[in-house]
């Protein structure tokens, strides 16, 4: 924040950046008990998981940066360049798993799922930057094989290098989650191998939290009975976010699901913002765009305040430093 910025004119005018869409000047600098489900068997029979180091703070470097325009890849080149370029967050010869959402059965109209073009230029960025291997996956909701395809990720992603992987029983492997409320789960084995993770969420209406962002896609890294997380959603959350801590979240919001979702179908819900946030706090990110498209504070998300309180980033988006560029 720059030094003598009011923080509550500074939220205001964030607030009001994405409310507006694309429009605005070019580039600018803004100064039942889970435990009983997550067993607890003996300790050799819970993998091990790939420790990851966190991305080191760059204090000249913004924290978040929010493009605005008509190419979506292009967002995505600005955005994380804004940030440092993606060999700040990815180095040679790692493996790096993009975790788009893929969860529904729908086109790139209807907003349920990532950005086919986002997902895109994530994986060509990664390789680029020197990645042994690029993953995509998830594990959708709707039927995988269909999911993938009719999104239009698994062509785009495979175009650009990717490897995809599909969710099939054999790839989940049991794993501590060391949560508060989650202990052992079953998780696709690349969330537990991969050197770096890259989150890749959309902004979408949801009927049960009020909106699903960078957290709630976490959840399509397990396997088992997820539905049964509901009962404890908002701790579920921040056990998620403490255990695969991405190196870099990405929010599409190039199309937005403002209504009816997390699955949508109608195009009459969806709002073309023509928006990409990236960052290296995803609870901000996620209080942020919560709060400018959804009217939801923090207090009406818990899980933010729980991820906030174990140290993953802060709900006080305004006190961030952000680029904005407008494309």
């Amino acid at each position: 924040m720059a030094p003598g910025q009011n923080p509550s004119r500074r939220r205001e005018m964030l607030i009001q950046l994405l409310r507006a869409g694309g429009l605005g000047a070019g580039a600018v600098g803004l100064g039942v008990g889970l435990r009983g489900r997550s067993r607890r068997p003996e300790e050799a029979a819970a993998v091990a998981v790939r420790p990851r180091a966190a991305v080191p703070v760059d204090p000249v470097l913004p924290q978040m940066a929010i493009a605005q325009g008509d190419d979506p890849r292009l967002l995505v080149r600005r955005a994380v360049g804004e940030l440092g370029g993606m060999r700040r967050f990815v180095s040679a010869g790692e493996v790096v798993v993009v975790k788009p959402n893929i969860g529904w059965d729908r086109t790139p109209a209807q907003a349920a799922n990532t950005n086919p073009d986002v997902v895109g230029e994530v994986v060509r960025l990664c390789l680029e930057a020197g990645a042994g291997k690029v993953i995509v996956t998830d594990v959708p909701v709707n039927e995988p094989r269909r999911a993938f395809l009719r999104s239009g990720i698994a062509e785009a992603a495979r175009r650009e290098g990717a490897e995809i992987v599909l969710p099939e029983e054999r790839g989940f492997k049991d794993a501590d989650l060391g949560g508060e409320v989650l202990g052992v789960w079953s998780v696709l084995e690349p969330f537990l191998e991969a050197d770096k993770i890259i989150n890749l969420p959309i902004a979408k209406h949801h009927s049960l939290t009020g909106a699903t962002l960078g957290m709630k896609n976490w959840y399509g890294v397990l396997g088992g009975e997820r539905q049964r997380l509901h009962q404890r959603i908002h701790e579920s959350l921040a056990d998620l976010a403490a255990f695969l801590r991405p190196a870099l979240t990405i929010l599409d919001a190039y199309r937005v699901l403002v209504r009816n979702g997390p699955a949508g179908g109608s195009p009459e819900d969806v709002e073309t913002k023509k928006t990409l946030i990236a960052g290296t706090d995803p609870v901000a990110l996620d209080a942020y765009v919560a709060k400018a498209y959804w009217d939801l504070d923090a207090e009406r998300l818990p899980y933010l305040e729980f991820a906030s309180r174990r140290g993953l980033g802060t709900v006080k988006f305004e006190t961030l430093r952000v680029r904005r560029v407008t494309l």
